[in-house]
């Protein structure tokens, strides 16, 4: 059995880990609440605005803008990966990086791959295996439509052009604190509706209907990806606050533990030395 400075050493040590956990809890609980009221807020209007376009896509022609819709056989292919700059929050960039490499090994076996990877984590990892197109990290700093803008603007560049025949976003779509949902959504070409009734939709175009499609496809991807990356960023904090929630948990039982066995260790030591001191007198006596 360990003796009892050792002991003390682990307790305090634990105590000091619990303090940095419960502080990390905190510090991401206050910016979960911002961010998922920024996400909840601007879904509804990216979502019509995500189905208002697929609707159109059937009907668009090249001049309209129909390059966005247009399939071509898929040989190069960008994964744009959306992970986090820092750790400690359980999951949540591993299986963004295992959904990546899953894509990569299965689904786009034999084609020419590239990696667009937004935050560090997933950028360490997947740059020793995949080419990397891009790297940004800073982006989390000021996260705000307008910064995201010209990273959606370089795709849509890249994609006409004929650089990438294909291009899909990977990131966690948040659900609540405890649950980020792994998901996986083409982002170029622009996928048409599965509804079938939905794309019969007979729309009046004011003033015509090229302006307001070649208006409405850069608007639309651009808020496709700031809501990818807005999910991301709601679903880490919420990542991050269940696992120091779970730390400091596991943190306070193993102290709780460590104390027991000091207790016992403490009343063993004492009962020696009371059984020595006895013993002593004993042998006096004689």
């Amino acid at each position: 059995m360990a003796n009892l400075k050792e002991i003390r050493n682990r307790i305090s040590s634990i105590g000091s880990t619990m303090k940095i956990t419960s502080a990390m809890k905190m510090v991401s609980a206050a910016k979960l609440k911002k961010a998922q009221d920024a996400i909840v807020q601007m879904r509804p209007y990216s979502n019509k605005l995500t189905e208002l376009l697929q609707n159109l896509s059937a009907t668009l022609d090249a001049e309209d803008g129909g390059v966005y819709t247009q399939e071509r056989e898929v040989k190069k292919v960008l994964i744009v990966a959306i992970t986090s700059n820092r750790g400690l929050c359980g999951g949540f960039n591993s299986s963004i990086i295992k959904e990546v490499t899953h894509l990569a090994k299965t689904k786009y076996a034999g084609k020419d791959i590239s990696i667009l990877t937004i935050g560090k984590k997933g950028n360490d990892i997947l740059s020793k295996e995949f080419d990397i197109y891009k790297f940004e990290s800073e982006l989390f700093d000021d996260l705000t439509f307008e910064n995201t803008a010209p990273f959606a603007e370089d795709l849509m560049q890249r994609f006409e052009a004929g650089d990438f025949d294909k291009i899909d976003l990977v990131y966690n779509r948040f659900k609540n604190a405890a649950t980020q949902i792994i998901t996986e959504e083409q982002y170029l070409p622009i996928a048409s509706s599965d509804d079938e009734s939905e794309g019969e939709a007979d729309y009046i175009f004011e003033p015509n209907k090229s302006e307001i499609v070649q208006g409405l496809i850069p608007k639309s991807l651009k808020m496709q990806l700031y809501k990818a990356i807005r999910d991301s960023y709601a679903s880490e904090h919420g990542a991050r606050m269940t696992a120091m929630h779970k730390a400091t948990d596991n943190a306070t039982e193993l102290r709780d533990e460590l104390l027991l066995v000091y207790n016992k260790a403490r009343q063993a030591s004492i009962t020696n030395e009371i059984l020595e001191i006895v013993g002593g007198a004993e042998a006096l006596k004689s």
